[in-house]
């Protein structure tokens, strides 16, 4: 088989500089580190470019979703090392951009530089050609023998090697002894077609007890399109004293689109259950429900890319984000 190996830079590619870790090897270099993987397939590299994971932003979600497209033409399967610290945006982006992709996007990285002795870049990598070599379609993220849904990972430790985990979803395999065994794989979809557009003017508020409603004002002079909310609990948000309910209506009113979801990492919001939710939803006002953050906050960006195409898709799942 042959896989396409995409570099972006992060820490399983960095080495020490006199200002700290930062992106210096390139994609042959993370191979002799790792020369295991020649064995799983033949390798064709590209060095889509090297940056620190905090410094990847929307554009760069278009950049590598275009690579990734192009690789997909010649090859069986697509492996792309990232920095951790935004990897769960950057796969969730892609799981929107190449939804309908019947080949494997892997997306992996490491705790620790691939040159560090206790390195887990090297098993990363591994696992993550080993998933690409299976012939499943969609995007996952490879990590400490775990196989995720691109739209459904979090990162949840910072230091730890175990740092990514599934949310409100099952995992999509394991790896162990006996190889990649199978738990959940994304279900085969329609046609395929890149769609790369993204609209980055899209806001993230998470509310604290006694949130101004001038916070709102702010959103709509900035000219941002779309606000992510993490509501309480089940979608709760006050309206007593501090009314950011009336505040929403202004907001739909200039055509700013709204995804509310919940603070809670595990579960759903729902806004059936209690008296403020239940006139919240709108046309431009919509159930985040078990969404992740990183996976509401791409899928806003994605559709307004696009909204007359894509905006159906604020309350049907595109890629098993809901």
């Amino acid at each position: 088989m042959k896989i396409a190996l995409l570099t972006t830079g992060g820490t399983i590619a960095s080495q020490p500089t006199a200002r700290g870790l930062a992106p210096a090897m390139d994609a042959q270099a993370l191979l002799e580190r790792a020369s295991c993987v020649l064995d799983m397939a033949e390798v064709v590299v590209e060095n889509v470019f090297s940056l620190d994971s905090s410094n990847i932003q929307p554009e760069e979600w278009c950049v590598l979703a275009r690579a990734a497209d192009r690789a997909l033409r010649y090859a069986d399967g697509v492996v792309i090392t990232h920095g951790t610290d935004t990897m769960a945006y950057s796969a969730a982006a892609l799981s929107y951009m190449l939804s309908g992709q019947v080949k494997p996007v892997i997306f992996t990285g490491s705790q620790l530089p691939i040159a560090h002795p206790l390195s887990d870049a090297p098993a990363n990598l591994a696992e993550a050609f080993l998933a690409a070599t299976n012939g499943v379609s969609g995007v996952y993220i490879a990590f400490n023998r775990k196989l995720i849904h691109g739209a459904r990972a979090v990162k949840l430790r910072t230091t730890s090697f175990d740092a990514f985990d599934t949310v409100n979803a099952p995992l999509a395999g394991l790896f162990d002894s006996d190889g990649l065994r199978w738990i959940a794989p994304q279900a085969r979809s329609g046609e395929y077609r890149l769609l790369d557009g993204v609209d980055e003017r899209v806001f993230l508020l998470k509310l604290v007890p006694g949130t101004s409603p001038d916070v709102f004002d702010y959103i709509l002079q900035a000219g941002y399109r779309g606000v992510v909310i993490e509501a309480f609990g089940l979608g709760g948000i006050h309206y007593i004293r501090r009314n950011l309910v009336e505040k929403l209506r202004e907001l739909e009113a200039h055509g700013v689109i709204c995804i509310v979801t919940t603070q809670c990492l595990y579960e759903r919001a729902d806004f059936s259950v209690y008296e403020v939710g239940r006139n919240i939803l709108s046309e431009h006002v919509f159930s985040g429900r078990d969404m992740t953050t990183e996976a509401a906050v791409a899928k806003l960006m994605w559709m307004l890319g696009d909204w007359e195409a894509r905006g159906r898709f604020a309350q049907e799942s595109v890629c098993g984000e809901i």
